[in-house]
């Protein structure tokens, strides 16, 4: 029985020194070592109150309630809302990329 487990946990160490040296990826025409760039996989979206930021974005506007239902159709696809009035679409380029038929912006 001592054997067989001590099988499995040199088996175990080869495994794990196998998967470290496949980790490191060797540039060989500068011959330099280098870490493979591993990263997990991206965080979840946020969850973002809509109702409210959109209430918030659409507080100065002359249709209120067109602005809020075309900012929560935006909200509910990007999961972002720009933060003041008007403007600021660099903070949430999916808002800003969205347009309707004729090519104008639908997320105010």
């Amino acid at each position: 029985m001592a054997a067989a487990s001590g099988r499995v946990s040199c088996t175990l160490l080869l495994l794990l020194l196998l998967v470290g040296v496949a980790a490191v990826e060797v540039d060989h025409s500068q011959g330099q070592a280098s870490v493979s760039s591993w990263s997990p996989s991206p965080a979840p979206s946020p969850v973002i109150d809509c109702g409210s930021a959109c209430a918030s974005r659409c507080a100065l506007s002359s249709r209120p309630n067109l602005c809020k239902r075309a900012c929560g159709s935006c909200c509910a696809r990007c999961h972002c809302v720009p933060p003041g009035t008007a403007g600021n679409h660099h903070m949430c380029p999916c808002y800003a990329a969205i347009t309707t038929r004729g090519g104008r912006r639908k997320c105010p």
